[in-house]
């Protein structure tokens, strides 16, 4: 008896996985090292102040939802 392929999906190829300290690298990230990297880093990444509060609110309180 032979099997369809519905039986097996379809898979993408498996990355290797990398460390923290490999990504880090492969990334050529630097830390942050001050509040004046960190706001110039959010100006990259998100398009408005509104945005940013958004997220920023949204982070908070799914931190505190599993403190109680």
């Amino acid at each position: 008896m032979s099997t369809s392929s519905a039986d097996h999906p379809i898979l993408p190829p498996r990355r290797p996985r990398l460390s923290v300290d490999e990504l880090i690298r492969a990334k050529n990230a630097k830390p942050i090292r001050s509040l004046a990297d960190l706001e110039a880093l959010s100006a990259d990444v998100f398009e408005s102040d509104e945005e940013l509060e958004e997220f920023l609110a949204f982070t908070y309180a799914e931190r505190r939802r599993d403190v109680a």
